[in-house]
């Protein structure tokens, strides 16, 4: 199997695996527990917030784990908005995750004013619109930072900037971003940041959510005193501390891996054009995380692709993998302006710190033969 789907999960670091197999066997204490066998769980918790921290360059106090990144992406948007009633104005941009999307449509149902701000043909936020739509009543905006499908890169300094001096909080959706760029939240005045474990080589159903000190913030589970009163329930441990080691790992690694990533996905974004003259690299001439490319294949259907892929042991996506099974074109490329015949052929290869050469030479060796051989299907 040659794995290229790495922006929907990617494989556990083996020294992930190791730190959290003995939880699961034998560090089994609830944290909140006061004997020394639950603080033994307690502070390994502590360990790992430390080394999510590091990763963002921010501090431990700053850090609450959540059960992935969407809750982190709900309690970043609602929680703020929770404290702030006298604002009913959301701003966020028309490329980001569903997980954010979901959210804005609701706010809209419940009375919010909610705008979307555009993005160019390269995927870059309309500065001049961003501005205009902040106001005295913008309770929160929502920046995407890297573009899970497109892997384009935000230019958001300057948008949290102009957010932050008219005092109003920004939100990062930084899920596909952490671990692969440098993140430094020492130098960006964000209020709120999120993150998934598994997304950088951690384990699936643990996140985190950056909340600066003194950003007030309502919880949305109720329970327990767990994560300073912000997120009720026992604590998942192991996941905790598998996300740590994968953010200290990344930390570590980052730098090498992405020089060497990018090379690989510059080749592949090459080989293919140089072998499909209908292949088409979206935002090609915009930054975009190393890993990441979204290519169309001018007259085929993305769907198709995938199955023949697939069944050649070839793992990629259409997209997010939240919109698997989604019969409507990418709303990213749709908002970048692309053609909806060619939205609608869009694959997305991912790869990551595991992505070899020789799978990279494989692709181009048979992915011209599978479109070849759809090509003459469709005919």
């Amino acid at each position: 199997m040659i794995y290229l789907d790495n922006n929907a999960t990617t494989q556990p670091c083996p020294e992930v695996v190791e730190a959290m197999l003995p939880l699961l066997r034998d560090g089994y204490a609830n944290p909140s527990s006061v004997h020394q066998f639950g603080q033994a769980a307690k502070h390994q918790i502590e360990c790992a917030r430390l080394q999510v921290a590091k990763l963002i360059g921010a501090h431990a106090r700053e850090i609450v784990f959540t059960g992935g990144g969407t809750e982190a992406i709900n309690l970043a948007i609602r929680g703020i908005l929770a404290t702030r009633s006298d604002k009913r104005h959301f701003l966020t941009t028309k490329v980001e995750h569903s997980a954010v999307l979901r959210v804005a449509e609701q706010l809209e149902r419940d009375g919010y004013r909610v705008d979307y701000v555009g993005v160019d043909r390269d995927g870059q936020i309309d500065s001049a619109e961003w501005e205009s739509k902040l106001s005295d009543d913008t309770a929160l905006a929502s920046i995407i930072h890297a573009n899970n499908e497109t892997g384009v890169i935000s230019n958001m300094k300057p948008l949290v900037e102009s957010a932050e001096q008219r005092g109003i909080s920004v939100h990062v959706d930084a899920v596909q971003s952490a671990g692969k760029l440098p993140v430094d939240l020492s130098s960006l005045p964000v209020s709120l940041l999120s993150l998934s474990a598994h997304k950088f080589h951690g384990p699936k159903g643990v996140g985190a959510l950056f909340v600066r000190r003194k950003t007030r913030l309502a919880p949305l589970i109720l329970g327990g005193n767990q994560e300073r009163l912000l997120r009720g329930g026992t604590e998942n441990v192991a996941g905790i501390v598998g996300m740590g080691v994968a953010a200290q790992l990344a930390e570590q690694r980052r730098t090498s891996i992405e020089e060497r990533v990018c090379e690989l996905r510059n080749d592949l974004d090459r080989g293919i054009c140089e072998r499909i003259p209908f292949a088409t690299v979206n935002a090609q001439d915009t930054p975009r995380i190393c890993n990441t490319t979204n290519i169309s294949f001018d007259g085929l259907g993305a769907e198709a692709i995938l199955i023949l892929l697939s069944e050649a042991g070839i793992c990629a996506s259409s997209g997010a993998a939240c919109s698997s099974g989604s019969l409507e074109p990418s709303h990213v490329l749709q908002a970048m302006g692309i053609e909806e015949k060619l939205a609608h052929s869009a694959v997305r290869f991912s790869l990551s710190q595991y992505t070899t050469r020789d799978e990279i030479e494989a692709v181009l060796e048979l992915l011209p033969k599978l479109l070849a051989r759809l090509t003459a299907l469709s005919r």
